[in-house]
């Protein structure tokens, strides 16, 4: 597996975390593994779209899969990156509204 520069990894980073299904996604798996279908009961969404933003961050190389007979956990894939979740939730940002005013669910501008 290649090893990312730093600003490919953050450029993952955020684009994982742009997405508010992802975002909920790893924050679920912050506290602990799950699996999909736990995964999308507890976040509200179906399982075939807890299963998209899965493979998502799978290939963003922030969680992996660990089969488990028929099914498969999903856990943070490396500590380091619940750590920096933990991190990026202690801030405090001073927000323009009038430059993101619909920041959470379209982006910045």
């Amino acid at each position: 597996m290649e090893t990312l520069v730093h600003r490919d990894a953050l450029a993952r980073f955020g684009y994982a975390l742009s997405d508010p299904t992802r975002a909920q996604i790893l924050l679920s798996l912050r506290s602990a593994p799950g699996y999909p279908s736990d995964l999308a009961d507890t976040i509200g969404v179906s399982r075939q779209t807890v299963s998209n933003h899965l493979a998502c961050l799978r290939g963003c190389g922030l969680v992996v899969a660990v089969p488990e007979g028929r099914r498969s956990r999903y856990e943070i894939a490396d500590p380091r990156i619940g750590h920096a979740l933990g991190d990026l939730l202690g801030l405090v940002l001073a927000v323009d509204p009038a430059c993101c005013p619909d920041a959470a669910t379209d982006g910045c501008c």
